[in-house]
């Protein structure tokens, strides 16, 4: 379980994890973007556009990718770090450090620029990518992959929340750190 570096930042993490349990865990048969099935589902982008759970997310994401050197933007495959990446956006512009926004494509545009990777220049730079669930890692290994064709250089993943169905091992696997702000656990769910 993390832990913020704050009493403060710990409440918003708290408060955070109300907001889940009670707006975003649906319990039914879904299918993930994985494939795998699923009897719960973690709907975050109903809270990483809600103008009360968006602030909270900012700052928790923030102090969760704290320790880590040299980084100056963040973002990752849209549609569902888009959200997350502009609240940490915001809420580092509060801050003598703050980072920028980026948001990757799913594939490039066929118009033009041609881009992949939208927002801030990531070339030569240190990024992380941020999401608000993951299952396998494959949604923020896309990211990667993109940024890395960018020249940048992906130092972590930084997810919301944690289903702990194998994406660790295989953003680890990569050679990224992996951080995540709200595990199974704090929400009182079994990994499925």
């Amino acid at each position: 379980m993390t832990v913020a570096s704050t009493p403060e930042l710990e409440l918003d993490r708290r408060q955070l994890i109300a907001l889940i349990k009670a707006e975003a865990v649906f319990h039914g048969d879904f299918t993930l973007s994985s494939g795998k099935k699923a009897t719960y589902y973690v709907d975050m982008r109903k809270l990483t556009l809600d103008h009360r759970a968006a602030p909270a997310i900012g700052r928790i994401m923030l102090d969760l990718i704290r320790d880590l050197d040299g980084i100056v933007a963040v973002g990752g495959l849209t549609l569902g770090a888009d959200p997350i990446a502009n609240a940490v956006m915001h809420e580092s512009a509060r801050t003598e450090a703050p980072l920028d926004a980026f948001v990757v494509r799913k594939e490039p545009k066929d118009h033009g620029r041609g881009r992949q990777v939208e927002g801030a220049d990531v070339a030569g730079k240190r990024v992380v990518v941020v999401e608000d669930t993951s299952t396998t890692g494959q949604s923020a290994l896309k990211a990667v992959e993109a940024l890395r064709r960018e020249g940048a250089e992906p130092v972590a993943v930084a997810v919301i929340v944690d289903r702990k169905t194998g994406a660790q091992a295989a953003v680890e696997a990569e050679g990224l750190q992996w951080l995540a702000a709200i595990d199974l656990d704090d929400l009182g769910l079994d990994p499925q």
